[in-house]
């Protein structure tokens, strides 16, 4: 079976959405199978190896395959266009930060592909605006971040979280998690470290900033981290609180309707989840700053969460499954 990941109109650059793409095509590849990215432009990604081959093309229709799939709403017009006949459209994010919200609907509607979404709330989302879409989640290696015993030294209790910088990311809510940091430094004995690849915090706002860690890096930065702050409200399956709940860092989430923690997190069983306001939020930081045996019980059950959820071949399989019935 040859599938077709198109980027064309998307691109692949040093993000958590061009990272995904690129593990689900190399796990697939890993799989047996015959995986192609094709892209409009030439690829800026250096986080990590891209092990199938990488086309750039004037035309989707210069490739052909058994399976296209639609990676993000610059390239829908193009997988509609191409003469693979069995189209999906892998749904990862509420794009409307590319396109206005009633376009980015009429544009899902009209497409004859096949709707995949990476979470509940994404499908959820589908769903009130009448779309139906079957959820494959991209999975974790499971062998790259993991439990290193080591928040047990730790002196202060450590908040984490990711850092954006823009508009394009005030989704993102980063100010909730400085603001958190500002106001509860006063009273606990904190530090707060973050880690991203927008910008760069001015070292005021906290105590450490690792900039695009490695995947060794960034694995240590979770389990010194006590307690991963996730505000966001515009994403799909929302990587990072994963990440950190496998190393048995507990996090705490909001309940906006696009919060990408709804598969995983559930309130007081695998992690805290505020309202979605920040003084509720904050409100949350600070129960699990008193209380440390329920950071323990809460990020054990987190991790178990997570393992539960399958790894990246286990979802791969999945959906090796649902192409397979369409050919």
């Amino acid at each position: 079976m040859k599938i077709v990941f198109n980027l064309m109109g998307v691109g692949l650059g040093n993000n958590g959405g061009s990272s995904t793409l690129i593990k689900s095509a190399n796990t697939l590849f890993d799989l047996g199978e015959n995986v192609v990215i094709v892209d409009s432009g030439s690829s800026r990604y250096t986080w990590g190896p891209i092990k199938v081959p990488h086309m750039k093309l004037n035309n989707i229709n210069e490739i052909d395959g058994d399976i296209i799939i639609g990676t993000g709403i610059g390239s829908l017009d193009h997988t509609n266009k191409s003469k693979i006949k069995n189209k999906y459209f892998w749904s990862r994010g509420w794009e409307v930060w590319n396109v206005a919200e009633s376009k980015l609907i009429n544009m899902l509607k009209e497409s004859k592909t096949k709707k995949i979404v990476n979470s509940i709330c994404l499908q959820k989302k589908l769903k009130k605006h009448e779309m139906e879409s079957i959820i494959i989640r991209p999975g974790h290696n499971f062998d790259e971040i993991f439990p290193l015993d080591i928040r047990k030294n730790n002196k202060k209790i450590i908040l984490g979280g990711l850092y954006n910088e823009g508009k394009k990311r005030s989704n993102k809510r980063t100010s909730w998690i400085l603001d958190c940091y500002s106001i509860l430094k006063h009273k606990y004995n904190i530090e707060l470290y973050m880690f991203g690849s927008d910008g760069t915090p001015s070292s005021l706002f906290l105590d450490k900033f690792f900039k695009n860690p490695d995947i060794k890096l960034k694995n240590e930065v979770y389990n010194k981290i006590d307690i991963w702050l996730s505000p966001s409200e515009l994403e799909g399956l929302h990587i990072a609180p994963a990440e950190a709940m496998l190393t048995e860092c507990v996090v705490v989430g909001n309940n906006s309707f696009l919060n990408g923690t709804e598969d995983y997190l559930i309130d007081h069983e695998t992690g805290l989840i505020s309202e979605n306001n920040f003084k509720s939020f904050l409100a949350n930081v600070e129960i699990l700053i008193k209380h440390k045996t329920l950071r323990s019980e809460l990020g054990k059950k987190g991790r178990e969460k997570i393992l539960s959820l399958g790894d990246r071949k286990e979802n791969m399989k999945k959906f090796i499954k649902l192409m397979e019935e369409d050919l």
